[in-house]
């Protein structure tokens, strides 16, 4: 790494831009809401960066100011949302990452979590073969080996241009300096202390000494995060899974009952991976592979609707949304049947899934007057959590960065490794915990994706990149559990179908299915009451939720040279900041 002398160099320049970025966003605690939001995009000259944080928007635009890369303003955002976005944004967590440059390269990086060496596959099971206690969501049996930081390290060591420490310093100074609590950071804190107050170190961090919460505009300081991402500061991925660190989680882990050992954290490695990759009314989809599930499934549903004029039917009309509902059915049923960490399924049939003539099958077994049937004889879906985080990021030279991670559940484990001052994953849920059994209320006991010693669970994160003629056009994503796949498929589909703008794009109201339970879910107020009336007369059955996701989006518009972000507004500390 770097002499003491360059070290302060780099330290002083860091804090700048991390005191630079608080001042600004200290500003608009007073002078605006949250939320760019909105069906207006942001636009910029030079680089854009989205996020669910603004105050991480800020340091991952900073950083593009400062001559960094699209990868670079990408460390620099997710180790800064690991301070501002607790309930996703992570060091304890793990995810994807898409890479598409203005070159025509594109990559992808898989730092999905693994199950310990300890892990068998019905560590979960009681003796009459049913979950102990939701012990696969809850408690330390279902915190995964993390593997955001070996992932942001590797994407870094590739592609990355300015140094790792400029990268981690301004999250560093964020933790201990303190960032202002907003009204999402509050009423989240509130909602889970009942969980956090298991834990004495998650008490401690999110919850006053006195037992009271942090109020509005409050300043909250996290010392022992700092301290850790110190360690990774100064000595790179080795700093959290070698040395003073590894040595505290392997040993905390110990004492409250997890499998994660120090030999876990060594072995643990992000893999880079080949893009999957199909095209759509002539762009490129450029998206992650397994074990990811949403790569497949958006190429595999683009596939199918490619063959109907969803233009001409309208948007959200009930024809468009019959067709969307019969495709997703028919996409996710594949999903659970087929798909799993590539390492441990080499025979995954992706060709087949992502094939022009296989979804020309699929699309001719859809009945345009009522709706297919979804037998639990067949598959089903295990639960995801809808807690996940996603950015977005173009640099000036046009080079793309769509990246989600998560720690699984909003807090993930609720688990704060104490002395570490970060949350851990409750990611082992999204294994198929029972061998063999699958129901109607939505439990799978497929192979592919049963607990395995170093094994990575299915995701449904769907990181995606589209492309023309090579170069990159608009990076999309969201959180959102099973819907990821859903929300960003329909993103696309406004885009290039619709021809919606990024921002309206994003905000236009969506639906989900998921094959099992055979339900669409709906947005509320989103749809008119006929829309809804001959939708549901063809057989559909509906249930109304709030919000769906929370998409964050960057475009690039080359015939004025522009970017444009936009922020979903479901998100309400996001935000799309460019320069």
């Amino acid at each position: 790494m770097r002499s003491n002398a360059q070290r302060l160099a780099f330290g002083r320049t860091s804090q700048v831009i991390a005191k630079a970025v608080l001042f600004v966003f200290s500003l608009s605690l007073v002078t605006q809401t949250f939320a760019e939001g909105g069906r207006t995009p942001i636009y910029a000259k030079n680089g854009m960066v989205s996020s669910a944080s603004k105050l991480a928007s800020e340091v991952g635009a900073e950083t593009l100011r400062q001559g960094g890369n699209a990868v670079d303003a990408a460390v620099a955002t997710a180790f800064a949302l690991a301070v501002t976005w607790p309930s996703a944004g992570n060091i304890g967590g793990g995810g994807f990452l898409v890479y598409h440059g203005d070159d025509g390269e594109a990559t992808t990086f898989d730092f999905r979590e693994k199950a310990p060496m300890a892990a068998t596959e019905r560590m979960y099971l009681g003796l009459d073969g049913a979950v102990v206690n939701n012990s696969n969501h809850f408690g330390p049996l279902a915190v995964g080996v993390p593997g955001t930081v070996a992932g942001l390290y590797l994407a870094h060591s590739r592609l990355g241009s300015l140094p790792w420490e400029d990268l981690v310093q301004p999250a560093v100074e964020l933790a201990r300096e303190g960032i202002p609590i907003t009204y999402s950071l509050q009423t989240g804190f509130e909602r889970s202390a009942s969980r956090f107050r298991q834990y004495p170190a998650s008490e401690r961090k999110f919850i006053k000494a006195d037992g009271s919460f942090y109020e509005l505009g409050e300043t909250w300081v996290q010392p022992d995060l700092a301290h850790t991402l110190e360690l990774i500061r100064d000595n790179g991925a080795d700093g959290f899974y070698r040395g003073e660190n590894a040595e505290r989680l392997a040993s905390f882990m110990a004492d409250i009952g997890g499998l994660i050992t120090e030999e876990d954290l060594a072995a643990y490695a992000a893999r880079e991976r080949e893009p999957i990759r199909g095209t759509y009314r002539g762009y490129e989809i450029v998206s992650m592979p397994p074990p990811s599930s949403g790569g497949v499934g958006i190429v595999q549903m683009l596939n199918i609707l490619e063959g109907f004029d969803l233009a001409d039917m309208g948007h959200n009309s009930s024809d468009y949304l019959h067709v969307l509902t019969e495709t997703m059915r028919r996409a996710y049923s594949d999903r659970a049947e087929h798909l799993g960490d590539p390492d441990f399924n080499e025979s995954m049939p992706l060709d087949r899934l992502m094939d022009k003539d296989y979804a020309a099958d699929l699309r001719a077994s859809i009945d345009m007057t009522r709706k297919s049937e979804s037998s639990p004889e067949l598959f089903a879906q295990a639960y995801e959590s809808e807690e996940t985080t996603h950015f977005s990021v173009v640099d000036e030279d046009g080079n793309m960065i769509s990246m989600t991670y998560t720690l699984e559940f909003g807090y993930g484990s609720a688990i704060v490794v104490d002395g570490g001052g970060y949350l851990l994953n409750n990611e082992l849920g999204d294994f198929n915990a029972v061998p063999g059994v699958t129901d109607e209320r939505g439990q799978i006991g497929t192979a592919p994706n049963l607990v395995a010693p170093e094994k990575r669970p299915l995701s449904s994160m769907s990181p995606t990149i589209v492309a023309q003629d090579g170069k990159p056009v608009f990076a999309i994503g969201s959180p959102g559990g099973k819907t990821i796949i859903n929300t960003t498929m329909q993103v696309i589909l406004n885009v290039i179908d619709h021809g919606f703008n990024i921002a309206q794009a994003i905000e236009a109201g969506r639906i989900h299915h998921q094959w099992l339970p055979d339900v669409t879910s709906i947005e509320s107020n989103s749809l008119s009451a006929d829309t809804l009336e001959s939708f549901q007369a063809r057989g559909h059955q509906i249930r109304e939720r709030g919000s769906q996701g929370a998409a964050m989006g960057v475009y690039y518009d080359r015939e004025q040279n522009l970017f444009l972000g936009a922020s979903d507004s479901r998100r309400g500390d996001g935000g799309a900041v460019g320069y």
